[in-house]
């Protein structure tokens, strides 16, 4: 009786068939793609991770490569810098030697010495010349608020109409090469004016006079 009971409601569709392991089929189709979504999450997660490890990778190739190069750049700058800084004493020597000979000093010179103070300057502007190609220029000083990270002091004075801490006068030019420091000018600056000398008025004597009819 039982077992006719049964067989008509499974005729009905009253209740599911079970499988051998007393599942339905429709638990089994369920259990089946549940297993396969969990799979393809595993999968996705697993690509996701390996997309990740390989930008990583490329990023961190990319970066090995530009400091690579930074460092063959730097390398190479530094070499040259050290063979620039010693051709800047012989700038020095042409500017002296040429400082010293103004107008007036050339007009009574022979027309040989003339010849060779032209020499001179050509090949200066030759020297500067290849400075510029190579990206090496004269820091402008004078005028300038003093820069520790280009200048160097090497004088305080005190001159009436000038700025606190800007720079008087030159003497040692400096050079930059590229954004580089190459050396640093030599500089005289501009001093706190005492405040007697700002109101216009001669502050006290600190010491003996200094004799000036000499």
């Amino acid at each position: 009786m039982t077992s006719n009971t049964q067989n008509e409601n499974a005729a009905t569709g009253d209740v599911a068939p079970e499988t051998a392991n007393g599942t339905t089929p429709g638990e089994t189709a369920s259990s089946e793609i549940a297993r396969e979504a969990a799979q393809i999450a595993a999968l996705q997660a697993e690509l996701a991770d390996f997309k990740d490890r390989y930008l990583r990778a490329v990023a961190d190739t990319e970066n090995l490569r530009k400091r690579a190069e930074r460092e063959k750049q730097d390398a190479t700058q530094y070499a040259f810098s050290r063979f620039a800084r010693e051709l800047l004493s012989v700038a020095d020597n042409f500017e002296r030697a040429l400082e010293v000979m103004k107008p007036e000093r050339r007009a009574g010179l022979a027309p040989e010495v003339l010849s060779v103070l032209e020499g001179i300057e050509a090949t200066q502007r030759q020297l500067l010349s290849a400075f510029e190609r190579f990206s090496i220029r004269r820091i402008e000083a004078v005028g300038q608020k003093f820069n520790p990270n280009q200048h160097e002091a090497i004088a305080e004075l005190p001159v009436p109409g000038q700025a606190a801490g800007s720079v008087i006068a030159v003497a040692e030019n400096g050079y930059m090469i590229g954004e580089r420091l190459l050396r640093a000018a030599k500089v005289a600056i501009a001093a706190q004016m005492p405040e007697d000398a700002t109101r216009g008025t001669p502050s006290a004597p600190t010491g003996g006079t200094i004799d000036t009819s000499a």
